[in-house]
């Protein structure tokens, strides 16, 4: 898990593209529900252990870090990181691409990009099928991300689909970063509204959410978070 903050992940992506130093790394702004999902399930946590990082997004994944020791560690979410990334980069020549969200998310998320974050180095959008693409289908997705020049691929779907999707279109494309960031597309384009800060601040981000939007939620909610308190306390007898 990343124990750095937003800003610092920014540079690093900067510095590693400019010098040319980052080929195709996989980062997962992962949550507690990308967590436990991964201590359920061998393939999904061999997919993340493989990522170039995994970012915090979460007080209480921060809250765990603090505890064993990593003090420096702050929540990175997908947005956060998403802003911090894009607004950093925007005097740079590095290109993105997004991919994710239903149709036409993806514009919109490229001319909010532009509004918002002074950033119009956004040289293609993809929204994927809702169903597993076909390795062909892939290839032309790679193709189309190759053609683009593209350094940096935001990919907005939902956790472990954008994990695993990332991790297999990553076969078909030589670019930078791969980076997955869950709901932002959605988030950053006013489709879905993001909990005031200080929930954010409090850890409770999840709950706001889960208001929002219970029958899509509450299944899981009622899963992961029983399951993450009592990881972390098998965690600490370890």
């Amino acid at each position: 898990m990343y124990v750095g903050n937003c800003n610092e992940f920014a540079n690093t992506l900067i510095d590693t593209i400019n010098t040319k130093k980052a080929t195709n790394f996989l980062v997962s702004a992962t949550s507690v529900h990308g967590i436990v999902y991964a201590n359920q399930n061998l393939s999904f946590k061999n997919i993340l252990d493989k990522f170039y990082c995994n970012l915090p997004d979460g007080m209480p994944l921060t809250w765990v870090g603090h505890l064993k020791g990593y003090k420096q560690m702050t929540r990175c979410t997908g947005i956060d990181t998403f802003q911090s990334v894009m607004s950093s980069s925007s005097k740079h020549t590095i290109k993105h691409f997004f991919c994710g969200g239903k149709e036409g998310i993806a514009i919109e998320l490229q001319n909010a990009s532009a509004l918002k974050l002074g950033n119009s180095n956004v040289v293609g959008t993809f929204s994927p099928p809702f169903r597993e693409m076909t390795k062909e289908e892939l290839y032309d997705l790679g193709t189309l991300i190759n053609a683009s020049g593209a350094n940096v691929v935001w990919i907005g779907l939902s956790t472990p689909k954008q994990e695993i999707f990332a991790a297999e279109l990553s076969k078909y494309i030589n670019v930078n970063y791969i980076i997955t960031v869950g709901a932002v597309f959605d988030f950053f384009t006013n489709n879905l509204q993001r909990a005031p800060q200080w929930i954010q601040n409090i850890g409770l981000e999840w709950l706001y959410r889960l208001c929002k939007e219970p029958r899509r939620l509450f299944k899981r909610y009622a899963e992961i978070v029983p399951m993450f308190i009592w990881l972390n306390i098998k965690s600490v007898f370890k």
